[in-house]
């Protein structure tokens, strides 16, 4: 085919994976030093790791089905269908897994619309939904744990545990909306029965709280640019995945 989408062109990195070719670039190689391009006798690839990684994103990025995404890449279906399978786990993001004792972090939760009901609850969005906690630095604003993925009917409370957040936090501080209420997490002061209004010293307590959370809420709408967490069409952990290698992009164009 002669116009499809290859990442031999650096034009075409940006559109569909958020970041530089340079950073690009070293992705791959950190892909290509694990064995991820080592070939399959059973159905080897018909395009190069570079090209792989450059499908796999622009699947998560345009929610595309894979039929409409052939046609840009110019390789077969069954093809598009194996490289998501294969090489979209591959793309993961790795949590930290050590804090410094000073460290904060910010917690968030997020609802991504699926097809699959097999994992999935009927939520507060009316649709279908997987819960997925996510973690960010305060300092960096990199995205430093995501939690296993629930069923979308699970609160806050209980999903911060269940997903493994809690425990892959450590014992840093952790701030958190009010959803997070009775969870030990840094949440906002509240008004108690009969009192009209918080003391100045809990509202400037509150809007410095404001601020720092918010940080989460940028790094959530960043990574939602990605259409596949409108609706996605993965099975099983197929969405638990694509949250994980979304976030791995994020941190890398994060980064200078």
């Amino acid at each position: 085919m002669s116009h499809v989408t290859t990442a031999s062109e650096p034009s075409w990195i940006a559109p569909f994976t958020g970041v530089t070719p340079r950073q690009f670039n070293r992705v791959v190689s950190v892909l290509r030093r694990e064995g991820a391009d080592v070939a399959r006798r059973s159905w080897p690839w018909g395009i190069s790791l570079e090209g792989q990684v450059l499908l796999v994103a622009a699947y998560r990025l345009t929610n595309l089905t894979l039929r409409q995404l052939v046609a840009l890449v110019g390789v077969s279906k069954s093809a598009a269908g194996r490289i998501v399978r294969h090489v979209g786990p591959l793309l993961a993001f790795r949590p930290r897994e050590r804090f410094h004792k000073d460290a904060v972090l910010i917690v968030d939760g997020t609802l991504v619309p699926i097809r699959d009901h097999a994992v999935a609850e009927r939520s507060k969005n009316y649709r279908y939904s997987t819960n997925h906690q996510l973690v960010v630095d305060a300092d960096t604003q990199l995205v430093v744990v995501v939690g296993r993925s629930l069923p979308g009917n699970r609160n806050a409370c209980k999903a911060w545990e269940l997903s493994g957040a809690k425990a892959a936090g450590g014992n840093v501080a952790v701030i958190a909306d009010g959803g997070y209420r009775g969870t030990g997490l840094v949440i906002a002061h509240r008004r108690g029965p009969g009192q009209s209004e918080l003391p100045a010293w809990k509202e400037e307590g509150n809007a410095s709280h404001r601020t720092i959370r918010a940080r989460v809420e940028h790094a959530l709408a960043r990574m939602r640019t990605w259409k596949i967490l409108y609706d996605c069409r993965l099975k099983g952990d197929g969405v638990h995945h694509a949250m994980l290698g979304i976030a791995h992009l994020h941190n890398v164009g994060r980064r200078s």
